[in-house]
């Protein structure tokens, strides 16, 4: 009787041509949505920190006598809110979906963008205490970046 010990088992050409074309069908179909979801998370810590800098701007209005605060347009400019041992904002916000170097450039203006700009990070009217996200829409919806 013979054993067969010497023999190997190994995968075929066309075996390993078949798993390298089912892999290559999930990462086209996996790759995609990976992208989309980046843009969203982006999207979505801008709209987080416009919440938190219109909260600021409420709690300083109400602390101060129906004052909003005075805010200077610039690099991360905000003033007060800034002060006072982190009592309003512990930092400056930045607007990530405009990213880059003007993230934090703060414009003073009375109404949301109504095109995708990012020579700035942010719109602030002292007037009323509005303030906008640039790259987003008066509805607070991202415009496409183009």
């Amino acid at each position: 009787m013979r054993t067969q010990r010497g023999l190997r088992q190994a995968f075929t050409l066309v075996e390993i041509l078949i798993v390298v074309v089912i892999l290559g069908i999930l990462a086209a179909i996996v790759v995609p949505q990976f992208a989309s979801a980046t843009q969203q998370a982006t999207s979505s810590a801008t709209f987080d920190q416009l919440a938190k800098l219109r909260r600021a701007i409420a709690v300083y209005y109400f602390k101060n006598g129906g004052v909003y605060p005075d805010v200077t347009a610039g690099a991360g400019t905000w003033g007060a809110l800034l002060g006072n041992n982190g009592q309003y904002l512990r930092g400056a916000p930045d607007n990530q979906w405009v990213g880059g170097a003007n993230a934090d450039v703060i414009v003073i203006g009375n109404s949301a963008d109504t095109s995708f700009d990012a020579t700035r990070g942010w719109i602030y009217d002292p007037n009323t205490g509005d303030v906008w996200a640039a790259g987003f829409d008066s509805q607070d919806q991202p415009m496409a970046r183009p």
